[in-house]
């Protein structure tokens, strides 16, 4: 058999070959959409078929880059064809959703498949894109690809709104061209009670506004904005909605006169103004509570809602409505558990005629509930004044409720006149017992642990005795102006019962500084403790001088690097130089 000759083209060559036209044929007029990415991510070849799935020509594909070349979730698509071209490994399968196309009623359902096309040596040349419609987007299938991807993208916070917010956009233009999110009394989103609102027109409002979303940039179709509350007629499908518990399809919405539009005009004039032509509503409960409903109307996609859409968008609701129900069960237990702690705090700090004293207390950031630090300063005999600063550990209402029990007895006990390191020991015996009288769960346990700054300045000596029960050392001006971090016993936290606290004495010059802080001040996951109380301490020497301390407070706590993952709290006392 002779060699083949080198110059001639061979079978898998477009332009020669036996296999040119049936290959040519695959690649330009079959049911598979193709584009070609060179190793910049520019756009150097697509087919016709690509443009039947997104409805994008393909000259405006050509020398762009993914996120501008598609439809659809085109952003996730582009990280993808870049890791493939950077790694090599191909992705298989990857659903790949686009809305409603010009010709298509509906978003359809894909599957995305990229691979790295290599050169000689395995250099590689770019990347190629293969989209199938191997779906209809009617299936079980297709319902539980949908529904786990609502899973991930519903719910990524613990925040009401939010949540809302991401149901929504979810299903625009997935399912509906508007859509909105109106939330009951259920679920708090703050402002007034609903019911103390009064009416309108004769009606009273029903729920309040929490998400919205069109195709239309910036939601003109809705005549409320999210935080408002939303009036509705008694007799409207959303009220019946809301009584029965049962989704709502009315595929062909009757804007008829005698129908419920006839009592809300306002309404009825948005739904003619942009051809809103099909209604579907869908209660969004969970646990057994009813929390409000997602209302989705269709006018851009001239198709209208059927079952198979109404039972997609009732497992989407599911999926949203535990995600609404957690975060509200969050957002009452951090509200009350705020509530509680600043309760117990002092309103204001006054430091008499031995100091000027200011304080400030950030909360957690809201991956966490509130937690248990506070603060106080009160007068003792001679005209001493106590500082006070602690952190209970554990987060919520358990955390506040020991803190205050900590500050009640913390007070008790100073009425004894004891030195602070005596005072710190009986504390933590003090909360053993609690433990034990309330025959407490370990967890309950763990929650009474606490660590605590117990401070008591002599505006007679110009000394100030501190005490720590395993809590971090406070920052002081010394005698030579210098802003340092003394080295003092640490001590072990409260409730343990372990071996007594110690105590040091530390010179306070008239004008000098001392601050007392609690752990979330100086901690954060990404830095040790050592790089945040460098952070504190230059922070206090660069705004010190004639700044007010409520200025110094809160320039301190404005070094924060990010928002706090645990509570801030922290108190400024400066010596003042004279009685006043």
């Amino acid at each position: 058999m002779a060699a083949p000759d080198p110059q001639r083209p061979g079978p898998a060559d477009m332009p020669g070959g036996t296999a040119g036209p049936a290959l040519r044929s695959l690649l330009t007029h079959a049911g598979l959409g193709l584009a070609v990415w060179d190793t910049e991510l520019r756009c150097v070849w697509a087919n016709d078929v690509l443009t039947r799935y997104d409805g994008i020509p393909r000259e405006r594909r050509l020398g762009l880059p993914p996120r501008a070349a598609l439809a659809g979730d085109a952003d996730a698509l582009e990280e993808t064809l870049r890791e493939v071209l950077d790694t090599g490994a191909c992705v298989i399968g990857r659903p790949y959703r686009v809305p409603v196309v010009q010709g298509a009623p509906r978003p359809r359902f894909l599957a995305a498949t990229a691979l790295r096309l290599d050169g000689p040596g395995g250099r590689p040349l770019g990347v190629a894109l293969l989209v199938l419609d191997v779906r209809s987007g009617r299936g079980v299938e297709d319902r539980l690809t949908v529904v786990s991807e609502a899973g991930a993208r519903i719910g990524t916070t613990l925040d009401v709104v939010r949540t809302a917010q991401e149901l929504a956009d979810f299903t625009v233009p997935l399912l509906a061209d508007y859509v909105t999110v109106d939330l009951t009394e259920a679920v708090r989103l703050g402002g007034e009670p609903l019911e103390r609102l009064g009416t309108a027109d004769g009606r009273v409002p029903t729920f309040r506004r929490a998400g919205v979303a069109s195709v239309h940039d910036g939601a003109p179709e809705s005549l409320w904005s999210s935080g408002d509350a939303v009036f509705v007629p008694e007799h409207s499908p959303f009220m019946q909605v809301l009584h029965t518990g049962r989704p709502l399809l009315e595929p062909h919405l009757d804007t008829s006169p005698g129908t419920w539009l006839d009592h809300d005009p306002a309404r009825a004039r948005q739904i003619r103004r942009y051809g809103m032509h099909s209604l579907l509503i869908v209660p969004l409960q969970a646990r057994g509570l009813l929390m409000g409903v997602v209302v989705l109307v269709r006018s851009d996609n001239p198709a209208p809602f059927d079952d198979g859409d109404r039972l997609l968008a009732e497992e989407i609701a599911a999926r949203a409505a535990l995600s609404l129900d957690n975060a509200r069960r969050y957002t009452r237990e951090r509200t009350a558990a705020l509530t509680l702690q600043r309760s117990l705090l002092p309103r204001r700090v006054d430091g008499g005629d031995a100091m000027e004293v200011a304080a400030h207390y950030v909360p957690a950031d809201a991956e966490y509930s509130a937690g248990g630090d506070w603060f106080d300063v009160f007068g003792l005999s001679g005209g001493r004044l106590a500082l006070v600063v602690g952190d209970v550990v554990g987060h919520g209402i358990a955390a506040a409720a020991a803190m205050g029990r900590l500050r009640t007895a913390i007070r008790t006990l100073a009425d004894l006149d004891l030195p602070p390191a005596e005072l710190l020991t009986r504390l933590d015996r003090a909360s053993v017992h609690l433990v034990e009288a309330d025959e407490a769960s370990e967890a309950e346990y763990c929650s009474i642990g606490a660590t605590c700054a117990y401070a008591v300045y002599d505006p007679a000596e110009h000394t100030c005795t501190v005490a720590l029960a395993g809590h971090p050392p406070p920052a002081v001006t010394g005698p030579d102006g210098a802003l340092t971090f003394p080295d003092l016993p640490h001590g072990t936290p409260l409730g343990y019962g372990l071996p007594p606290c110690e105590a040091a004495v530390l010179d306070l010059p008239p004008g000098g500084l001392i601050a007392l802080y609690t752990d979330g001040l100086v901690e954060d996951r990404r830095h040790d403790i050592g790089a945040g109380m460098e952070r504190v301490r230059g922070a206090l020497a660069r705004a010190a001088g004639d700044a007010s301390l409520a200025e110094l407070c809160t320039a301190v706590v404005g070094t924060l690097p990010t928002a706090p993952e645990d509570d801030v709290t922290l108190l400024l006392a400066r010596a003042r130089a004279r009685a006043r």
